[in-house]
């Protein structure tokens, strides 16, 4: 819960460092996406107005964070930001 919190301060200075516009969520750019993700552990997306019209935002987050295997940490108007999943070991205990 703690690292949701500390992401979530770190995203909101954040610049969006893609911006998805009417050409959309395209193969290219689930692809960058995935490689930013790796290299920062966490990015800020933007959808422009003309993407996003007539669209659920909340719906377009979720389908763009399952596409790109991360985690919603902050959404706030057309922006959202995204972290890269931390695995988790489960490791039997011996």
């Amino acid at each position: 819960m703690v690292v949701i919190k500390e992401q979530r301060a770190k995203a909101r200075n954040l610049q969006p460092s893609m911006q998805i516009g009417k050409s959309g969520i395209t193969e290219g750019l689930i692809s960058e996406l995935k490689t930013q993700l790796k290299n920062k552990k966490l990015i800020k997306v933007k959808f422009m107005k003309s993407f996003i019209e007539g669209k659920d935002r909340k719906h377009v987050a979720a389908d763009l964070a399952r596409k790109t295997d991360s985690v919603i940490v902050l959404q706030i108007g057309n922006t959202v930001a995204l972290a890269k999943k931390r695995k988790i070991n489960k490791k039997p205990k011996e």
